[in-house]
């Protein structure tokens, strides 16, 4: 719709901030029509109109199977239109037309703003279903009625009133019409079954709604103004009320087609079952991440235990060993902390790789620099807990066989995502410019622990690959590249 009104029309930026607003409310009076609605919008040259956007009813068959929008019309080949948009009134007059054996009733309503008319809407009712109308279809047309002459008065939609159609009460969900004192005068069935899940006992006819509707929310102190105000249609509002038996989503839309308020529209849903799914979610949320700050904290007691335990002992080679376990579990322990702060199994990998860094710093035997460059980005948590594992034993070697004591030196971590969006990599090199690899290494066959332990983790848990070569000039090069799912 942008595009059309900024190409075809001399409609200002805030007159087309008017019409996505009657946008984004106008399923409403499609479905009270059961019509197809257009919006139409005159050229700058005053001689055609361009059809900006297209609606669909819910509660009816459609009159355009064809996309209508962009669909540029001459003035003059539809009268109704010339009508509403000189005479800016809502423009009924014609016999119906027909379109492919269906006949079809046109009726054109001006859309207004600050005494301007910016378009028409084109309501085109498909007839060939037409019997005598219920009761519920009779309010639905005469709540349409009521909102097309606000539209053409400019009083709907209500400024500062964006609504997400997505999660507000539709007509179909259920449908309540009040008069100005917030009498309900009816209530369609699906409204009535949301109230008696609410737990009323009657019927809802002849009721004050606000008045109702507070009393069926459970309240300990005085009746809730607010509410008995919102649920009788006063101002547009919308709100959630729980019962002892259900939630119902409720939407006021009060009507004023001449100006005063002659009643409201009262829409409602139930969606007990929706916020019973919400809650058990958040409550298995909120069970994971304890789960996960319970694991952290036994994973650092027993860091804490190795600690202690290498402290006892007499043998360099046992405390070594032991303390190379403590850096193990802790990487891990940061990994299942990360995850104990987030809401999904994704976590953002470059601050764990930074508290990696600055955890094996301190065996550093001299004044070795640590640095990252690039980033990880978000990883999910079956690769961030084994790559933790690898980058810990992949710089915990690097230091501990790269350099002598008190030597200087640097160790770079580099981070690049890439590949296809099907089939993302992550490929991370490890730089170092110490003494670099023994005569005739084979990485591949090397019987150290710690390269076991990167082996088996990133060929078996990462499906990746991993590879040590000297460095360019000198030092060693690590290179691990794994598949990765895609960030979003």
């Amino acid at each position: 719709m942008n595009d059309l009104v900024r190409q075809h029309t001399a409609l200002s930026e805030s007159d087309l901030e008017w019409l996505h607003l009657l946008v984004s409310e106008w399923q409403l009076l499609s479905d009270l029509s059961f019509a197809d609605l257009v919006l139409w919008v005159p050229t700058l040259d005053g001689t055609r109109y361009v059809s900006v956007a297209q609606m669909r009813p819910n509660t009816g068959p459609t009159s355009y199977h064809d996309d209508m929008v962009g669909h540029l019309v001459p003035r003059g080949r539809r009268p109704l239109l010339d009508a509403a948009l000189d005479e800016g009134r809502i423009v009924r007059e014609g016999d119906p037309e027909w379109r492919e054996e269906v006949p079809v009733r046109v009726e054109s309503i001006p859309v207004r703003r600050e005494g301007r008319v910016l378009g028409v809407i084109g309501r085109n009712t498909n007839l060939l279903t037409v019997r005598t109308p219920s009761r519920l279809e009779l309010t639905y047309l005469q709540s349409a009625s009521d909102l097309a002459q606000m539209i053409a008065a400019g009083s709907f939609p209500f400024p500062g009133q964006q609504v997400d159609m997505d999660a507000s009460p539709r007509v179909g969900d259920g449908l309540i019409r009040l008069d100005a004192e917030g009498i309900v005068q009816y209530a369609s069935p699906n409204a009535l079954s949301a109230y008696h899940r609410l737990g009323l006992a009657s019927d809802l006819v002849g009721h004050h709604l606000g008045q109702a509707t507070a009393e069926l929310a459970p309240s300990r102190g005085p009746v809730d103004e607010a509410l008995v105000k919102l649920a009788s249609g006063y101002a547009p509002r919308e709100t959630e009320v729980e019962g002892s038996g259900g939630v119902i989503q409720l939407r006021a839309i009060p009507l004023k087609p001449k100006g005063p308020r002659i009643g409201s529209l009262v829409l409602c849903r139930d969606v007990t079952e929706l916020r019973r799914r919400e809650r058990e979610l958040i409550t298995k949320d909120a069970t994971i991440r304890e789960i996960h700050h319970r694991v952290k904290n036994n994973l650092q007691t027993v860091a804490a235990l190795l600690r202690l335990q290498s402290r006892r002992m007499d043998s360099a080679q046992g405390r070594d060993a032991l303390n190379e376990a403590v850096r193990r579990v802790g990487s891990i322990a940061i990994v299942h902390e990360t995850l104990s702060q987030n809401l999904d199994e994704r976590v953002e990998f470059d601050e764990i790789a930074d508290r990696v860094l600055a955890m094996v710093a301190e065996i550093s035997p001299g004044k070795v620099v640590c640095r990252r460059t690039g980033r990880f980005g978000i990883l999910d948590a079956e690769v961030a807990t084994p790559l933790s594992m690898v980058l810990t034993e992949i710089l915990q070697n690097a230091l501990e066989h790269g350099f002598t004591q008190g030597e200087q030196g640097t160790v770079e971590v580099s981070a690049l995502r890439g590949g296809t969006t099907a089939e993302a990599r992550l490929l991370i090199t490890v730089l170092d410019d110490g003494r670099g690899l023994p005569e005739g290494f084979d990485p591949q066959r090397a019987g150290n622990l710690g390269l076991q332990i990167v082996r088996t983790l990133v060929e078996g848990e990462l499906g990746g690959t991993f590879d040590m070569v000297p460095g360019p000039e000198r030092g060693t090069r690590v290179v691990l590249d794994i598949p990765v799912r895609p960030q979003k």
